[in-house]
């Protein structure tokens, strides 16, 4: 069979592709070797959000006293909640599926593997090899989880992120390795069903790639809520011979050893980007660290042959997945998109509080040598977050002195993740300082503080 375009990969970067490449005109076909809609769609992004949603519905009704209503007897089904996380899933698959016969595009099941000759053999379920060919090739493989030398993944006791979405009982103790956004997710949500949680970080703090505020804040509220934070350690090894689990901890700074016992260990410690056995050594395609090196508009060095989302350099997420892949396609069809802006992307962490963020953080712009203008306004001081109870949390923003640029929004607090948009267009369209006070913002709504935190900026905030 003979193609335009082969997208091996059908995650939120490969199955885009594939569309606006159908869009535009081009014959497409997609390898998958799963499921539809990659780990974002089937273990990751979707699925999680499902469980952090229980999670909070849970606690609404574990404090519903707090909003004037009585309940009683209300308890956590982990079974239930696990087979609802599954059945959002396979959903948004379905919608993928539905997508791709939409747009006429051409879905092949198995493994890819490059071949000279702009081929793909790919292999079925049963070992068949059918080849096929295209004049364009994209590789959106995406990641795995992280495994470390001192966290042998099992699947059973030392499990990674699909197993923590699927586990056919509610553990009593866990601890969770990294404290990025994987690790605080699900450490929000074991805590808030009842188990006993431990974040292990081997920085300082939770969140640590956000603004140290931030993770100051969150770490505050998780602490509130009964969620024991070990910052600046390493897991030495864990001993999964008895029954459970004894988790050697080691200080980075004093050395001290500690030791928890619990039933699971979650290691959140990042990815591995699947590049391996899909023959790019066959091509001669260079990598650097595992990572395929692509220019501005995903092309590898080997003509005819791209690579998009976590397999390239830049943020592992899903939205800069589909972005690179729209902007492939558009130059392989000859138009002329706009290179990705990796200074304006957001990042955004669905724990609660949540957590949304783009650009600079107060520290780096001082290290890239910024004279800065810092507002911060806490939702303490906003109507609409006391009304709906949620009052953790903060908008900081950070200018630059001279020009009053937007260097960098920070968030932490109810819904920011809806909030962050607005940053990412105000840094877009070069939005001052003053325009932004001068934006009227509805009242009362979360977004105020955004106006607010840019008042303070500038000495002219009102409710604060």
């Amino acid at each position: 069979m003979s193609f335009d375009l082969i997208v091996i990969g059908s995650g939120p970067g490969g199955y885009v592709a594939a569309i606006r490449a159908s869009q535009l005109g081009m014959k497409v076909a997609v390898v998958e070797r799963e499921s539809l809609g990659g780990i974002c769609l089937n273990w990751g992004c979707i699925p999680t959000k499902a469980l952090l949603k229980s999670a909070q519905v849970f606690n609404y009704i574990s404090h519903a006293e707090d909003y004037g209503i009585k309940v009683a007897g209300a308890e956590a089904d982990f079974g239930g909640m696990i087979s609802r996380s599954r059945s959002v899933a396979q959903g948004m698959s379905k919608g993928v599926t539905f997508l791709l016969k939409k747009n006429k595009i051409t879905v092949i099941n198995g493994n890819g593997k490059l071949m000279r000759g702009k081929k793909v053999e790919v292999t079925d379920a049963e070992g068949k090899k059918s080849t096929i060919e295209a004049k364009n090739i994209i590789i959106a493989t995406g990641a795995r989880a992280r495994a470390l030398p001192s966290l042998p993944m099992d699947g059973k006791k030392i499990i990674g992120y699909r197993e923590a979405m699927s586990l056919s009982t509610q553990p009593k103790k866990m601890v969770v390795v990294g404290a990025g956004a994987i690790g605080v997710e699900f450490a929000y949500f074991y805590n808030a069903i009842g188990t006993e949680v431990t974040i292990v970080e081997y920085m300082h703090g939770l969140v640590p790639r956000e603004d140290k505020d931030v993770s100051k804040e969150l770490t505050k509220v998780y602490k509130k809520m009964g969620i024991k934070t070990i910052a600046n350690s390493a897991v030495q090894s864990v001993d999964t011979s008895g029954e459970g689990c004894k988790v050697m901890i080691t200080g980075n700074k004093d050395g001290k050893e500690t030791v928890i016992e619990c039933d699971v260990v979650l290691s959140a410690t990042g990815i591995s980007p699947n590049t391996e056995n899909i023959g790019l050594e066959t091509l001669g395609i260079n990598t650097d660290r595992g990572l395929i090196q692509v220019d501005e508009f995903y092309r590898t060095t080997v003509p005819g042959v791209f690579a998009i989302g976590d397999v390239v350099k830049g943020p592992a997420l899903a939205h800069v997945a589909s972005a690179e892949g729209i902007i492939c396609v558009e130059k392989i069809a000859g138009e002329n998109p706009e290179p990705l802006d990796y200074g304006n992307i957001p990042g955004c962490t669905y724990c609660s509080p949540e957590v949304a963020s783009v650009g600079h953080t107060e520290e780096s712009a001082k290290e890239a040598g910024y004279k800065i203008k810092v507002g911060k306004f806490p939702f303490s001081a906003s109507g609409k977050a006391s009304a709906a109870g949620a009052k953790e949390g903060f908008v900081k923003l950070i200018f630059d002195e001279q020009y009053g640029e937007l260097l960098g929004g920070h968030m932490i607090g109810m819904n920011v993740t809806e909030m962050i948009a607005e940053i990412v267009s105000i840094r877009k369209l070069e939005t001052t300082g003053h325009e932004i006070i001068k934006t009227v913002h509805p009242h009362p709504t979360m977004s105020e503080a955004i106006m607010e935190a840019a008042a303070a900026a500038y000495g002219e905030v009102i409710h604060l």
